[in-house]
């Protein structure tokens, strides 16, 4: 990593992720391939951040350590690079095997249980599918009836507005939410 870590992808060490190497290498991650309208790949660094206010809006009540699991929802992406969910599963049980411990790894680092619960992971893709969706409709080409077939129909009120940011600013938009997303789970959690 540019960090100076070596991570082993086998066997993921919480000692070997940093935040600053999730950051980077998400930024540079295109959502769907980058075959979006625009001058900027959709970044998963953006995606992410979109994902969080959207389990916000879904969840206002959520506790900040959820908030960061959904910011961190793709972090093995950051390694790994994005990959649509059909291919995920045509690659079988040793692929979700490697990506979630690259997920247990990062979630440890910063102090979220390896495992999600249920209910919290179905929030989390509940709002990546609605993410999705926008994505689909607004910079990958999708007509809205295509988009709901695929990502189901948003939830009424919930609307996003994407403009895909240069690298860097993904970059800097993910790790600030990332600080401020770290320090109130600390917060919280010290309460």
């Amino acid at each position: 990593m540019l960090s100076g870590r070596r991570l082993d992808l086998l066997d993921p060490s919480p000692f070997d992720v940093e935040i600053e190497d999730i950051a980077q290498g998400l930024a540079r991650v295109a959502r769907w391939n980058g075959q979006t309208q625009g001058d900027h790949a959709f970044s998963v660094a953006e995606h992410s951040v979109i994902v969080e206010r959207l389990c916000v809006q879904l969840e206002p009540d959520w506790a900040y350590k959820w908030r960061l699991a959904a910011l961190l929802h793709d972090a093995p992406e950051y390694v790994i690079g994005d990959m649509i969910s059909p291919f995920k599963a045509a690659l079988g049980v040793d692929y979700k095997a490697f990506e979630a411990r690259l997920e247990a790894a990062v979630h440890a680092r910063y102090g979220l249980p390896s495992a999600l619960p249920d209910d919290i992971k179905a929030v989390i893709k509940r709002a990546d599918r609605v993410c999705a969706f926008f994505e689909a409709t607004q910079i990958a080409g999708f007509t809205v009836e295509e988009a709901r077939k695929f990502f189901g129909r948003p939830p009424k009120g919930v609307a996003v507005t994407l403009n895909p940011l240069p690298v860097k600013q993904a970059q800097v938009l993910f790790l600030e939410r990332f600080a401020t997303l770290l320090e109130r789970t600390e917060r919280e959690a010290a309460a």
